[in-house]
């Protein structure tokens, strides 16, 4: 679960980091002046955009395999056993 929080909130962070990126390579980031009135509502658009994207790519392709059941861990015997699609 951690897992999919971070790569929603890494896939919202990348335009403000595009963005930044762009400011220092082009030595516009010396005023906050550019921080300030920088597209910062085209940059949460463009998050969002990739936000919900990214969850469409996991519903998509993060499922069960056809055709498996999924076996839990267990300690059987003292010995641990991960879980595992059957």
């Amino acid at each position: 679960m951690l897992r999919i929080v971070l790569t929603q909130l890494f896939l919202f962070a990348l335009p403000f980091i595009g963005y930044a990126v762009w400011l220092f390579v082009n030595k516009k980031a010396q005023t906050s002046e550019n921080w300030r009135k920088g597209p910062i509502i085209w940059m949460v658009i463009g998050g969002c955009a990739l936000a919900i994207a990214g969850m469409v790519w996991l519903a998509t392709f993060e499922g069960l395999p056809e055709g498996k059941v999924y076996k839990p861990a267990e300690l059987r015997d003292g010995v641990f056993i991960p879980g595992r699609y059957e």
